[in-house]
């Protein structure tokens, strides 16, 4: 997945390192700012530091560039946009980068340009009491903010395209909020501390002189550059309207029609991305990375038209190829429809996918359990359909809730059993859940086997195999009767082991894979290796008499370490 980070065109590629070349330099910008809050030989000492990296010709430069692509780019790819309708957090990182140049040019010409220009030395100190007591101390706190919010944003949408993005989140945000509150209180501290200084008097020339104080020609001098800065920021912008007003002028009357084979079909103008179109016109169309070519979740099926599309660039077949797409798969972020298309979104907005052919299924290791009820055939042969079907419902009832309260669900009834699924994030947690749910299954039907017996009616026996490994989920089927299905050597394994119990005169067989993934030590309990048929190796399992009596067999094992 570390490859899907750097998926897209070199302007994407360039975003991204320059995004991360400035808000590692905001982070330990603010990381030095809180440093206030302790001492002010600690906020100096670090800002040392920074400046060994930041000022030398190489940091100069990389810093400089950094500030002039990254927002340069930003404005570039906003004029080349064919709408500006966009996902809500895509609009708020928009907004906010483009407040900040607003208060970032003021700041940027007080300290590194008073620095370069009159030999200010900038430390801390001199900028805080050039804010303080005025109300640019709170412009440039919210700028603080800002900045640190655009960054955030960019990187979650950055990050998100990795598996252990989500698991780290909940700590990542508190990160998030930590750091400016770190910074503000530094800044609050500090500031008291050298602004009373400042104003009482004594030291005040002593500080002066310790910052070369810029003369009144030189404060006027950086005025006039931040408003020159101010107007250039200002005329790119009114620039980047124009240009996007003028390709909007110029699309007018040249459209195409896209036809989605399971929505609508919308007429939009040509030049725009199959994305940008669907966005356009409020057709709910999945894209994880923002529309940057950087994932596939906003590929598509080319279902006709195909032919006349250009063949992939580089960076969008790289991307297809990192999931074996087929010939007709394309990115809608990438592809600019000139002629009618009729296509099939491979993902819900929700996540869920769509059925596109041969493109269904997905792979996860998880626990599965078979129950089936022992003879079945025998002991309802003499019965009416009416008392074998309340039978059946009556025992179901007892022992499914059993599965669904332990985070599972029946996947399909089987007759006189059925297959159940346990359904999550992590194999330790699924194969967790199956243990809890076979236990109780077992708890459950002694205590339904009791109520049969006070009704004069024979104990029901079953077997239940349960096993844990790699199976495909997908939807199998004819278009529009497709059920959720699961298929692989994992499902048949189990159903060995179900099979399997019949022999062995057992409630349950667990096999070592489950034990191994839920975390207990199998070499602490009385494992067996079982031949199956069907089933190609030896597979090691646990059997027991009565499924009940698991848990106080696992409190026998060691947890692994």
């Amino acid at each position: 997945m570390a490859s899907a980070l750097w998926q897209g065109n070199w302007i994407t590629r360039t975003r991204i390192i320059t995004g991360l070349v400035l808000m590692t330099y905001a982070f330990f910008h603010f990381i030095n700012l809180g440093l206030g809050l302790f001492s002010p030989t600690a906020m100096e000492a670090m800002q040392d530091a920074r400046h060994v990296i930041t000022r030398n010709p190489l940091g100069i430069v990389i810093m400089a560039s950094s500030l002039l692509l990254h927002p340069g780019l930003a404005l570039w790819r906003l004029a080349r946009k064919r709408s500006l309708r966009m996902p809500l957090g895509e609009a708020v990182q928009t907004i906010l980068g483009l407040l900040i140049p607003l208060q970032l040019l003021s700041h940027i010409t007080h300290s590194s340009v008073a620095h370069h220009l009159f030999a200010v030395r900038d430390d801390y100190p001199y900028i805080i009491v050039l804010m303080w007591n005025s109300p640019v101390i709170w412009w440039q706190s919210a700028l603080l903010l800002v900045v640190w919010i655009h960054g955030c944003i960019g990187l979650h949408f950055w990050l998100r395209l990795t598996r252990w993005w989500r698991k780290t989140l909940p700590y990542m945000i508190g990160l998030a909020v930590f750091i400016p509150s770190f910074a503000l209180a530094g800044l609050l501290s500090e500031g008291r501390r050298i602004y009373d200084i400042f104003v009482e008097g004594s030291r005040r020339a002593d500080l002066m002189a310790y910052f070369n104080w810029p003369t009144p020609e030189s404060f006027a001098t950086l005025r006039l550059t931040e408003t020159r800065l101010l107007q250039i920021f200002l005329l790119l912008l009114a620039l980047t309207a124009c240009a996007y007003a003028i390709q909007k002028l110029r699309r007018n009357g040249r459209s195409v029609r896209i036809s989605y084979s399971d929505g609508p079909s919308i007429t939009a103008e040509k030049g725009m991305t199959l994305l940008e179109m669907s966005r356009s016109h409020a057709v709910p169309h999945t894209s994880l990375c923002g529309g940057k070519g950087r994932c596939t979740t906003c590929r598509v099926v080319i279902d006709a038209g195909s032919d006349s599309l250009p063949p992939p660039a580089p960076p969008e077949a790289r991307s297809l190829a990192a999931v074996k797409a087929q010939t007709n798969m394309r990115l809608a972020c990438q592809i600019r429809p000139e002629t009618p298309l009729t296509v099939t979104r491979m993902f819900h907005p929700n996540g869920r996918r769509k059925r596109a052919h041969a493109s269904q299924g997905r792979e996860q290791q998880l626990a599965i359990l078979f129950l089936d009820m022992r003879g079945f055939t025998a002991r309802t042969s003499a019965q009416l359909p009416y008392d074998v079907v309340f039978l059946l419902n009556r025992f179901f009832d007892a022992v499914v809730p059993c599965v669904t309260s332990s985070g599972g669900h029946v996947d399909k009834y089987l007759g006189d059993g059925f297959l159940a699924v346990f359904d999550a994030a992590e194999a330790k947690q699924s194969a967790q859940a199956a243990l809890r749910a076979a236990s109780q299954i077992g708890l459950a039907l002694e205590t339904f086997n009791q109520t049969l017996q006070a009704e004069g009616d024979e104990p029901i026996k079953i077997g239940m195999g349960l096993h844990l490994g790699e199976l495909v989920i997908g939807e199998i089927g004819a278009a529009g009767h497709a059920p959720r299905t699961i298929i692989g050597d994992t499902v048949n394994a189990a159903s060995r082991l179900e099979g399997a119990s019949k022999n062995e005169g057992v409630e349950l067989m667990v096999s070592a894979a489950v034990l191994y993934a839920a975390g207990y030590a199998t070499s602490d309990l009385d494992l067996r290796s079982f031949h199956l048929r069907g089933v190609a190796e030896p597979l090691m399992a646990l059997a027991l008499r009565q499924a009940a009596t698991l848990p106080e067999i696992l409190q026998k094992s060691e947890p692994q370490s």
